[in-house]
């Protein structure tokens, strides 16, 4: 009689055998997951870069404007230049130099008379400060934002200056609209 031996049982590591569909499922949810661990960062930087280039668009467009920019300053540039644009103001536009030595905001709005005597005041002056015929902003100033003071008037202005660090204001105004002055400003400060 032969005897045969007992069967050994598989040592308890070692994995029963995989059938296909397992398999199959195990590596489509690891590339799965490798897809997501690279795919999701690197969607992520493509995003990031186009918003990022395009935001330098808009700032090297924004720096690189020359003459006046339809719309209003922002509150920061009028606070510090103190220009009080009112609020019901038309044809709002603006523009802002800056170097080593001053800085400059020239603003233009078409606002009513109430308006124009609530900006001065603010300023800390009135309307009868305003001289007849008198072009307060400079021509070097006229030229840099393309102001030409010669159409139908009348004209008036005068220039507001204050010590540094508080901004100086030209301000020319055209009343050529009854009712609604045509102001424009230049006001500059030295830091």
């Amino acid at each position: 009689m032969t005897a045969s031996l007992p069967r050994q049982a598989s040592p308890p590591d070692e994995p029963p055998p995989e059938d296909r569909g397992h398999m199959i499922r195990r590596r489509a949810l690891t590339l799965l997951i490798i897809g997501l661990l690279i795919g999701v960062p690197a969607g992520y930087l493509v995003i990031s870069a186009n918003q990022s280039r395009d935001s330098g668009k808009d700032k090297e467009e924004k720096y690189s404007a020359t003459g006046l920019t339809p719309g209003w300053p922002s509150r920061v540039q009028r606070r510090l230049y103190r220009i009080p644009i009112p609020g019901a103001s038309a044809e709002v536009a603006y523009y802002e130099t800056n170097n080593w030595k001053t800085s400059r905001l020239y603003a233009q709005f078409l606002t009513s008379d109430e308006g124009l005597d609530k900006f001065l005041k603010t300023i800390g002056t009135r309307r009868g400060a305003l001289k007849k015929d008198d072009i307060a902003i400079g021509a070097r100033d006229r030229r840099v934002v393309g102001w030409e003071f010669t159409g139908s008037g009348p004209w008036s202005g005068l220039s507001h200056t204050h010590k540094n660090p508080t901004p100086t204001q030209d301000i020319v105004v055209n009343w050529s609209k009854p009712g609604h002055p045509m102001v424009y400003v230049v006001s500059r400060t030295t830091p």
